[in-house]
């Protein structure tokens, strides 16, 4: 570590600081004051004396000593614990610690003071690092966006969860450029004046808006771009802007993408898509098994799915991060597990679950049949269960279907009272 010091110090110093005799005194008394001062016992009549451009002179004659005193010597070792108490002073003389509010309501982010001091983060609204030893920074519980006390009131960019919960959906074209003419030759975010040469900024573009940012508004960031994921099938992270990485990064677990609207063809190509589909809607024919079963519902077993409550609620809507562990093959794994401990409860382990189970009514031969079964059809008006074989080679009607109209003749009563209440 010393030596990478060392390395980085040759680099800083300038040789033209040392050369006016004028100011030698100057230097070799801050110098007197920055080695021989303790800076955590902070003395009255010596460092505080100090002012910023004493501390520099100080600062600089340290990494001149650094690399003429010999290396790995216990004097170098020395002057460098000493450079980095002067260089965490001058930081502190630019920015003194105020006392400061634990909590902040700034265009619709939340912020609520830090308290963990070795974590090395970095300011999103000036791009310096926040040294949390000396400084104090603030946190949005929304968004996440990190940034120095003293730039709270310089933000100019909403919280981004307030965009979530008002506009939930993603945009599904894919990098939809306008040309840096349509934005004025200026960020999109900041308006900061920008250009394809990197004069006066570098204009970076954003791969889920299509739109060109300054290096302080996009920091080459990568994520999932749905646009590419529904069309494409392609998951590999592109760059994107700050805003629009945490925006992604919130709506991923959101399940707004409706695959088959947006593109039906997708299940055509992707196997996997199909499988998840059929165990989503299997999970959906067991519900009503477990609503209606003390035993499912003391033990809890809906709750298995509750990192994704949709899959219980419909089998067409999808998340970002569904299809991100569709294609890693996670969600298959853990979805058939849950399918399979969902349906040993229905047809071994609960008497009550297996006593609403089917008997094939058109060959009234085989096990208990269940609408979940892979084996079996469903009848779309009745809801009755049938072998898949049995089903498609009848002829006649659904045996059940018959039955409930035959009764309907014999009883007016109850044909009127269907009919009255018929949509």
């Amino acid at each position: 570590m010393l030596t990478v010091l060392l390395v980085c110090l040759s680099s800083e110093l300038r040789p033209e600081l040392f050369s006016s005799a004028s100011r030698s005194q100057s230097l070799d008394r801050a110098m007197d004051l920055g080695l021989a001062e303790d800076h955590f016992s902070r003395p009255v009549d010596s460092f505080v004396a100090l002012d910023i451009e004493q501390l520099k002179m100080a600062i600089e004659e340290c990494k001149r000593l650094i690399l003429e005193l010999p290396e790995h010597s216990e004097r170098q070792k020395d002057t460098v614990v000493k450079l980095i108490h002067l260089r965490l002073k001058l930081q502190e003389l630019k920015d003194p610690e105020e006392d400061e509010p634990n909590l902040r309501v700034l265009l619709e982010h939340r912020f609520s003071k830090e308290k963990s001091k070795s974590v090395k983060q970095t300011c999103d609204k000036c791009s310096t690092i926040i040294w949390g030893l000396i400084q104090t920074w603030y946190t949005c519980a929304g968004c996440y966006y990190r940034c120095h006390s003293k730039c709270l009131n310089l933000i100019n960019k909403p919280c981004v969860r307030s965009k979530v919960s008002h506009q939930s959906e993603y945009e599904l074209s894919i990098c939809p450029e306008i040309g840096l003419d349509r934005q004025d030759y200026r960020c999109a975010e900041c308006r900061t004046p920008v250009s394809l040469r990197g004069v006066p900024s570098e204009a970076r573009q954003c791969d889920y808006t299509g739109q060109y940012y300054c290096s302080t508004c996009h920091w080459n960031d990568t994520a999932v771009i749905p646009a590419r994921v529904i069309h494409n099938w392609e998951f590999e992270p592109r760059k994107v802007c700050r805003s629009s990485m945490r925006y992604l990064a919130l709506m991923i677990p959101r399940p707004v993408l409706k695959l088959r609207e947006v593109n039906p063809l997708l299940f055509n190509f992707v196997e996997e898509l199909v499988e998840i589909r059929k165990l989503r809607q299997d999970i959906l024919l067991m519900k009503p098994y477990f609503i209606t079963c003390k035993e499912a519902m003391e033990a809890r077993l809906l709750l298995q799915l509750h990192d994704r409550q949709h899959f219980v609620e419909n089998n067409d809507m999808y998340s970002l991060q569904d299809l991100i562990d569709i294609s890693s093959g996670r969600l298959s794994c853990s979805l058939t597990e849950i399918h399979t401990t969902f349906a040993k409860h229905i047809k071994l382990d609960c008497d009550r679950c297996q006593a609403k189970g089917f008997v094939c009514e058109l060959c009234k031969e085989g096990d208990i049949l269940f609408p979940f079964d892979s084996h079996t059809s469903v009848c779309h008006d009745c809801s009755a269960v049938f072998h898949r074989d049995c089903f498609y080679d009848n002829s006649t009607t659904c045996p059940k279907c018959a039955r409930m109209t035959e009764r309907k003749h014999d009883d007016p009563l109850a044909a009127l009272y269907s009919h009255r209440n018929a949509p």
